[in-house]
């Protein structure tokens, strides 16, 4: 059965984000808010929560996993940036965007593109996800709330305490949730590629 903390959306109440960090530290799997829509999200390093997340999601091998974090100091760390991805970065984070890059040795494999070595990296600018980025100092192995078979994420965290209590060891209800994930844009190649059109604005990085 999972815990439920109701925290405030603009103003994170501190006690309870200190609890969700210990149960991610402790391997735990939690849903919590980003400034697109609901996320999955767990230790970078834990291949069990990794692998329970796998499941509920039936992702295969070949789906990029994001690594949220909470600045771009962070995505330096875990991610090969150039000078014109830099700049794409800087215009454009905090905010709801996913972006592919080059993974770095810190990246653990499980989470990379089996053939590409790709990971998404993104820095939310919701209150909740950035006040658990802070305590958690590293960044949340993290995808998008969305069930099999759905093409919408979830929205309603009592919906997600009625389907998922479960399947996850924490719900973070701050208010109901978007309904588009993040605009995914490729870095990797010389000219930006939009994967995914979400809740961030494409034009910036050309044609869809």
């Amino acid at each position: 059965m999972s815990q439920f903390f109701q925290v405030h959306p603009e103003n994170p109440q501190l006690r309870l984000i200190k609890q969700a960090v210990e149960i991610i530290k402790a391997g735990g799997v939690v849903i919590y808010p980003t400034d697109s829509s609901y996320a999955l999200g767990c230790h970078i390093g834990d291949k069990n929560a990794v692998e329970r997340i796998r499941r509920l999601r039936q992702l295969d091998d070949k789906h990029n996993f994001t690594l949220v974090c909470r600045d771009l100091s962070q995505i330096g760390l875990f991610a090969k940036v150039d000078t014109g991805a830099f700049r794409l970065l800087k215009n454009h984070t905090p905010g709801p965007y996913t972006f592919i890059l080059t993974a770095t040795r810190e990246v653990p494999r499980m989470l990379l593109h089996p053939k590409r070595r790709t990971i998404g990296l993104r820095v939310p600018g919701h209150p909740i996800a950035q006040a658990l980025l802070s305590e958690l100092g590293e960044p949340l192995m993290s995808v998008s709330l969305i069930l099999p078979g759905e093409t919408l994420p979830m929205s309603d965290p009592y919906e997600m305490r009625q389907l998922l209590e479960h399947q996850v060891d924490l719900i973070i209800d701050g208010g109901f949730g978007g309904l588009e994930a993040s605009t995914v844009i490729n870095l990797v190649d010389d000219e930006p590629q939009i994967i995914r059109v979400g809740c961030g604005d494409p034009a910036p990085f050309g044609e869809a």
